[in-house]
């Protein structure tokens, strides 16, 4: 009994350190946050106006606006999305729901942890040497989409598996119980209760996506193109390369340095957007569950 005694108060001491490291972290990242945030905004609004938003860059890009690079942007961002997401969620469906724990499983599984692993300058060199290259698609938007859909398989397969993973079993035992098959199930029952935390994935991948610089600048952005995309083989400017560009290789680099801090409050905010967006909808179809 006395052992006992004096091991609970030990369990209490060690669980209160523990969770006032866990706050200590949060509290951390969120400053981090609202530092990099408000840096941005402190240093790039006075950049920001009606003509910074809907001109493409001009003098050397030591004027004018951004729209080019907005854009581009989400064409990227979308494309990279409609390219990782179908295949994202079958191939998560298939490890879930359809393979049988074994040898290849478990390859297929290391496989894909490796590949979120690799840095994103090797997904853009891939991209260069077989979508530019080898299937001669050219600096594009569909060369730059299908790089980052790579890029963000990954986070996709893991979420979409976690979501499935948290769909209780008596859910898909309840279905075929009254005579569905499988497949019936998993459509009208097991997807559409893990919808949630699919969107979760895509909204990392959406993040994820539009935030890269590497993949991007061997695939599908330019220096400067002043003309918005028509076709999905257009090659386009988009914001981080945009930031990259004025900051290194610009030609009046502390002429553009508040062009830069406006790009990237643009950037964050865009970002910041459609991961809102997301976060709305999936709220409002964890509501109607």
């Amino acid at each position: 009994m006395q052992s006992m005694s004096r091991t609970h108060p030990r369990r209490s001491i060690i669980q209160k350190v523990m969770f006032s490291l866990f706050r200590f972290s949060a509290v951390i990242n969120g400053a981090a946050l609202v530092v990099i945030v408000y840096f941005l905004v402190y240093n790039g609004w006075r950049a920001i106006n009606w003509t910074f938003l809907t001109q493409p860059p001009m003098d050397s890009m030591t004027k004018g606006g951004i729209l080019p690079c907005i854009v581009g942007t989400l064409c990227l961002s979308l494309g990279a999305i409609l390219v990782a997401l179908p295949i994202g969620m079958a191939s998560a469906i298939y490890l879930h729901e359809y393979a049988r724990p074994g040898r290849v499983v478990r390859i297929i599984r290391l496989g894909i942890n490796n590949l979120a692993g690799v840095p994103s300058v090797v997904f853009g060199l891939f991209g260069l040497a077989f979508f530019v290259v080898f299937l001669n698609m050219g600096v594009s938007i569909v060369a730059g989409s299908l790089t980052l859909g790579a890029l963000t398989l990954p986070v996709i397969i893991g979420a979409t598996e976690e979501a499935l993973r948290a769909v209780p079993d008596t859910y898909r035992e309840a279905s075929l119980g009254l005579g569905a098959t499988k497949w019936q199930t998993i459509q009208h029952v097991v997807l559409p209760t893990a919808l949630p935390g699919i969107l979760t994935g895509a909204i990392l991948g959406i993040g994820r996506a539009a935030g890269e610089t590497a993949p991007i600048m061997f695939t599908a952005a330019v220096f400067y193109t002043p003309s918005l995309p028509t076709s999905i083989f257009d090659e386009i400017m988009a914001l981080p390369y945009h930031i990259y560009v004025l900051a290194t290789a610009g030609t009046e680099i502390e002429a553009t340095r508040p062009l830069q801090f406006g790009t990237a409050l643009v950037l964050i905010v865009l970002v910041l957007g459609v991961n809102l967006f997301a976060i709305i909808l999936r709220s409002r179809l964890r509501k109607k569950r």
